[in-house]
Formats: C-alpha cells, sequence, structure tokens
C-alpha cells in the first residue's frame, strides 16, 4: 500500500479572503464550509484528489523565508500556458513574483504562505 496525500492545512487569520484567493485566483473547486459559534471555521478546497483546508486562526502569521522547517511551501503542479497564465492571474491579484527558475515560480498568498507554480518534471 502506497500513501496518498489526503488534505493540506492552512491556518488564516480570514478564511473567507484566503479561500476567495485559492477559488477565484488560482481556480481550486470549493467543496464545503464550516461553521462553528464563533462564524466561519474552515473552507474545504479540492485539491487535485486531495484538499486544501483553510481553517481559522488567531496566531501571528510564521514568515518563511527559502527553505524552512516544517511544511514552508504549496506547490502546485502548472503547465505551459496554464502557468503564464496563473501567473498573469496572480499578478494581478497583487502577488508579486518572488523568484522564477526554468521551472517553478514563487510567490505569496494573501496570508503570506509560499505559493510555488511549478512544472518540474518528476
Amino acid at each position: 500500500m502506497t500513501a496518498e496525500l489526503h488534505h493540506l492545512a492552512l491556518g488564516a487569520r480570514d478564511v473567507d479572503g484566503l479561500a476567495a484567493f485559492y477559488r477565484e485566483v488560482v481556480g481550486l473547486p470549493e467543496l464545503k464550509r464550516r461553521e462553528d459559534e464563533h462564524g466561519l471555521f474552515s473552507v474545504w478546497l479540492a485539491l487535485g484528489g486531495a484538499v486544501l483546508m483553510i481553517e481559522r486562526t488567531h496566531a501571528a502569521p510564521r514568515p518563511v523565508e527559502g527553505v524552512g522547517a516544517g511544511l514552508f511551501l504549496l506547490a502546485l503542479r502548472a503547465t505551459g500556458e496554464q502557468r503564464r497564465a496563473l501567473e498573469q492571474r496572480l499578478q494581478a491579484a497583487g502577488s508579486a513574483l518572488e523568484e522564477r527558475s526554468r521551472y517553478t515560480s514563487y510567490y505569496r498568498d494573501p496570508e503570506g504562505n509560499r505559493l510555488a507554480l511549478s512544472d518540474y518534471p518528476l
């Protein structure tokens, strides 16, 4: 048996805003919203057979530069024209290109998480 990715979870101070970014700019379809006694708790987005769960937090963001301890990058597969179109949508949404290699472009989401678009051959 080989393990497969079930979900990734991102803590967000603005759950709805971050979910809108990944839904509207990146193009991840929304699957589910969960509320609790304090309002919106999480939004689940489809992530290629797995789920990206954006969950409410009150903790301050952990700034990550380069390779950090623990999870430090959300890299999405985007090839050719798809990568160029996503790069344009990210930049139009105010997410500046931080770095680019032959295969990967690096950005930040509205909460400061590192986001990459990559067509690196696995």
